[in-house]
């Protein structure tokens, strides 16, 4: 992919940016003892990571939930993943390297995320990129959650950049499927997902890469 073209960076933020994945999975074991549910298996991780909370306690519990419920959980399990992971959060390789390069260029970048906004909060603050971003859209901000388009849609409406001139930085099958949907063209990182697991989408990313240095150097 050449980035001559692109106007807007659109970022995933957990598995994206940061490579904390792990340690979502370390708070949900705790959460998971707790309430007695069954670990997750990678069909399961396939199925839900990058959807919304309040898309994925009711399938955790296999039943559905009321408002009330879903936030409570929510704050408790997500509670437990900015607790293990103060201190422990680094970026993906070659994002500031690619941020520069952005901003040297003059192509404007956003963050569409599913994380609540304490998370978003937390972790950007933990890396230092908490002013990296002047767009954020999380996925309680839109109508639907991924794989839907709505918070890319939403993040290239408030560049003011037309989706098919967006490039999204993605680590999730849900979120390629959102990406795909809004008309833009997606990198798959492989933090979370394996290669063979991303090309075996129905719709592809258009570039599959270990890490944003991985993406400099095919992109460059």
């Amino acid at each position: 992919m050449r980035l001559e073209h692109v106007r807007a960076a659109i970022f995933d933020l957990d598995g994206t940016l940061v490579d904390n994945m792990a340690l979502h999975a370390e708070a949900f074991a705790i959460f998971a003892e707790r309430h007695g549910l069954p670990a997750l298996t990678p069909a399961d991780r396939a199925k839900l990571d990058g959807r919304r909370n309040s898309e994925i306690f009711p399938v955790l519990f296999n039943r559905e939930l009321t408002r009330e419920e879903w936030q409570a959980y929510e704050v408790e399990k997500e509670g437990l993943y900015r607790e293990v992971s103060r201190g422990r959060l680094t970026v993906v390789p070659g994002l500031p390297a690619l941020l520069e390069h952005f901003a040297a260029t003059g192509v404007a970048v956003a963050l569409a995320t599913s994380a609540p906004e304490p998370n978003v909060v937390h972790t950007l603050g933990e890396v230092e990129l908490a002013i990296a971003f002047p767009v954020i859209v999380r996925g309680d901000q839109v109508p639907r959650g991924k794989p839907a388009p709505d918070v890319f849609l939403e993040a290239s409406r408030r560049l003011g950049v037309p989706p098919e001139a967006c490039v999204v930085f993605e680590d999730a099958p849900m979120g390629v499927a959102a990406a795909r949907a809004a008309g833009m063209r997606v990198v798959a990182i492989t933090t979370s997902f394996t290669a063979a697991q991303f090309q075996a989408l129905p719709d592809p990313p258009a570039v599959v890469c270990a890490d944003f240095d991985a993406f400099l150097a095919v992109a460059a």
